[in-house]
């Protein structure tokens, strides 16, 4: 299982935003967990937007392991980014014995810790890149005790320094050498392609906030409301959002494991500033449907409505 968090950047003052000094834009911080063989997401929460990585993680992840486990399957790992690895996490992966790996932040013990490492390994000759493993083990200040932590030395083609950042692990050497726990780690790079496309394909506009509407259909409104809920709003449209990326990307396994479908049509329906894209093919198998949302249609207003 794959945990990370998403920036959502926002254009207004919608209830919860805020300005995130890390990511330089005003935005929600939702946290999101997906299948890493399959790519599925699992979930994903709204949080504020100048919240840390790790704000609301225990209960997110402890909440949805026991959910995996009793509808799906076991969950054989956890893998995290640099701003999750927090004692109570930590330990809560270890009392229920969910191995879990994670970068870890370089705090100035880390970084001096592999200064020595960098430096034995720099000048090497142009041509010769490769990656060094080292074996430690690590207490920050806020862990209740030391834990295992590997030490990745990256000597890339072309430059004098090498790079280096640090993993830490409930597996043992013998569970997980360090070559096999670096490989592991590293696949983390195709859950963030799938966190991509859920924000770069659907790209999902919370754009809920607490205003009355001046307008309904270029009309007046009948009556004029505000909304108390605008957060609670804009997190059923990002769990919307996560909803159709799971149809479209089960639509795009199937296809990739039938290479006879051919394409039999597309309808579009759009209302007011939404667009849905129903696609459909024809398998071996039978008819495969998918319903994805898309851009306004060009040249259509707000409360314009077509299908075809």
């Amino acid at each position: 299982m794959d945990v990370d968090g998403l920036a959502v950047e926002v254009h207004g003052h919608q209830e919860g935003s805020a300005y995130n000094g890390h990511y330089g834009v005003r935005m929600y911080h939702p946290i999101v967990a997906s299948m890493a063989e399959t790519g599925d997401l699992l979930d994903v929460r709204l949080r504020e937007g100048n919240v840390h990585s790790a704000s609301g993680a225990l209960e997110f992840i402890s909440q949805l392991l026991e959910r995996v486990e009793k509808q799906v399957c076991e969950v054989a790992a956890v893998r995290m980014d640099a701003g999750f690895p927090e004692e109570k996490l930590l330990s809560m992966l270890e009392e229920r014995g969910t191995p879990y790996v994670a970068r870890v932040r370089n705090t100035a013990p880390l970084k001096q810790e592999a200064a020595l490492w960098r430096f034995l390994h720099s000048g090497v000759p142009q041509g010769q890149p490769g990656t060094f493993l080292y074996e430690s083990e690590y207490q920050a200040q806020c862990w209740s005790r030391a834990r295992r932590v590997v030490l990745v030395v990256s000597q890339r083609e072309d430059e004098l320094f090498p790079h280096a950042f640090w993993l830490v692990t409930s597996w043992t050497k013998e569970q997980m050498p360090a070559e096999a726990l670096l490989t592991h780690y590293r696949q983390r790079g195709t859950a963030e392609g799938h966190f991509g496309e859920l924000m770069d394909v659907l790209a999902p506009a919370l754009s809920s906030a607490a205003r009355p509407k001046s307008n309904y259909q270029g009309q007046p409104p009948v009556r004029r409301s505000v909304s108390i809920e605008a957060f609670a709003n804009n997190e059923v449209r990002l769990l919307l959002n996560a909803l159709a990326y799971n149809l479209v990307h089960a639509a795009h396994v199937l296809l990739e494991h039938r290479p006879r479908a051919k394409a039999g049509g597309c309808a579009v329906f759009a209302s007011g500033c939404s667009r849905w894209r129903r696609g459909y093919w024809y398998t071996p198998g039978g008819w495969c449907w998918y319903w994805a949302r898309s851009r306004p249609l060009s040249g259509a207003s707000c409360g314009a409505s077509s299908a075809r």
